[in-house]
């Protein structure tokens, strides 16, 4: 069990009682919904109560914004949640990544039409780009960032930017509404090996970025730091269950097929900061988008 504490009963001698479960709420950032949340991470919650001997509570958040008033409140303990969210959430209530879920070929990349005669992501200047929803790790933040280490910056050489979803981009990448899209790589394979309207040498991808920070659980600065030591040596021996209660819950787990979980540091999360400030937030203080 995650706390545990003595109790001194009222008899003439003192006897160290067991350790008793606690209750603790989970949120997850890009979930809404209970009926969501037992469905997407029901089976992962079931393994976590199995490992610690607690009990963990879904505490549903309808956005970014009130997972973090319900950490500084001190209404939710934990959160699941991404590399983008971590760093403002972090900033706003000094919540502590604490356990990292490792994605397998979690990066993002540019990707273009293999007959555009674009080779080089500078040949994008002056062209519009498509790329996911805005503040994305992967599908906005990442692929501004990979831009920018090339030389083109994104607020100020591209003919635009139309964020959307990756459908919706890949299908106006095939049209030429946009001559590239900024994707996260592995998310948008998926895309492409469903399209059977063109072969998949169609496109080319002109840069890739390395792999990004993980996904992680996040503890709220209220909750002891032995609390939290306790919860990630217990995810830790009991991983293998850990991970298939995540796995299990299906379609919508996919992403984290292959996954491990890893130690991780604030200072990981510096190349995330650095893309905020590339795309005109240097404050990070802030959620953006949705």
């Amino acid at each position: 069990m995650i706390r545990k504490t003595l109790a001194v009963l009222a008899m003439a001698a003192c006897f160290a009682a067991p350790a008793f479960a606690e209750t603790y709420k989970l949120a997850v950032t890009d979930v809404e919904g209970m009926e969501r949340l037992q469905t997407d991470w029901g089976p992962f919650k079931a393994q976590l109560e199995k490992a610690t001997g607690d009990t963990f509570e879904f505490f549903p958040v309808a956005s970014r914004t009130a997972a973090a008033e319900a950490l500084k409140a001190k209404r939710v303990d934990f959160v699941i949640t991404g590399p983008a969210e971590y760093v403002v959430i972090n900033k706003l209530t000094n919540a502590k990544a604490i356990i990292g879920l490792s994605r397998p070929d979690y990066f993002c990349a540019i990707v273009v039409k293999a007959d555009s005669g674009i080779t080089a992501p500078v040949q994008l200047k002056g062209k519009k780009v498509g790329m996911d929803d805005i503040g994305s790790t992967s599908g906005h933040l990442c692929p501004s960032q990979l831009l920018a280490d090339y030389g083109v910056s994104v607020t100020k050489d591209l003919g635009g930017i139309t964020h959307t979803s990756r459908q919706v981009a890949h299908e106006a990448l095939k049209r030429g509404d946009v001559a590239a899209i900024g994707v996260n790589y592995n998310s948008w394979l998926s895309v492409r090996n469903k399209d059977k309207s063109v072969p998949a040498g169609s496109f080319r991808v002109i840069a890739r970025s390395g792999d990004l920070p993980n996904d992680m659980i996040v503890v709220g600065a209220h909750v002891d730091q032995e609390v939290a030591e306790a919860l990630v040596a217990a995810m830790i021996k009991n991983k293998a269950q850990i991970i298939d209660g995540i796995l299990s819950a299906g379609d919508e787990q996919e992403k984290y097929r292959g996954m491990d979980l890893v130690a991780l540091k604030d200072s990981d999360y510096d190349r995330v900061r650095a893309m905020y400030v590339t795309i005109g937030y240097p404050q990070f203080g802030e959620f953006i988008g949705k």
